[in-house]
């Protein structure tokens, strides 16, 4: 018997988000890999709407979607937006159709936003929605790791960590807290949350009528 063809699903969004430096991108990256060699197509990354400039190595549909102000506020007025922001002067945003589009086909979308955009999330799609917050073992660690990326200086840096102090209050707003001190052990429980989501009964709509198969097979079986 193969169970998905039994018993259909609809997906979820799974979010995921922390401070910078915390792991939430390198958590992302590896459950995207995992996942699509385990279950292919299974799991995708959503693609956000921007304002900002295409890069060169960047591809439409894959990295972004590329509108011009105009385009985006036409989207974003008409409510094909999940959720929004303006980031240093360009927009970005999730459009609907597209997750939408997946979760009705039984598909899950791995969102890698802040606390502001997962609030958007949940005031629109509550029960599709899972929250998960990525936290350090420590603010020096925090820092540790920033200053080791050798991306950044040190003002940046130290905005990052004022950024941090911001994000930390909204913790018990997720549904998940993952504390990161080992990065392994982080990504086994990021794999467990989402298995047991999937599992959950409201998950499958139908449901009812599997058991009621069932249960007719059954009666057929016995005296």
């Amino acid at each position: 018997m193969n169970d998905e063809a039994d018993i259909t699903r609809r997906g979820i969004m799974l979010v995921l988000s922390s401070p910078s430096g915390a792991g939430k991108t390198t958590l992302t990256r590896n459950l995207l890999e995992q996942e699509n060699i385990d279950y292919p197509g299974k799991l995708a990354l959503s693609v956000s709407a921007t304002t900002r400039a295409k890069r060169p190595s960047e591809i439409e549909g894959v990295h972004y979607f590329f509108k011009s102000k105009r385009q985006f506020e036409v989207m974003r007025d008409a409510g094909e937006l999940l959720e929004w922001a303006e980031v240093h002067g360009n927009f970005y945003g999730t459009p609907r159709e597209p997750v939408e589009k997946a979760l009705a086909e039984g598909r899950d979308v791995l969102f890698d936003i802040d606390w502001q955009g997962t609030r958007q999330l949940i005031e629109k799609m509550r029960d599709d929605v899972v929250t998960v917050f990525v936290l350090p073992p420590s603010a020096q660690e925090l820092k540790s790791r920033l200053v080791r990326r050798a991306e950044d200086s040190e003002a940046v840096i130290a905005q990052r960590l004022r950024n941090a102090a911001e994000e930390f209050q909204h913790w018990n707003e997720y549904d998940y807290i993952l504390v990161n001190r080992d990065l392994d052990k982080s990504f086994a429980r990021l794999r467990a949350i989402l298995t047991a989501e999937r599992l959950k009964r409201v998950k499958m709509p139908n449901l009812n009528d599997f058991v009621g198969k069932l249960l007719t097979e059954l009666k057929g079986l016995t005296p």
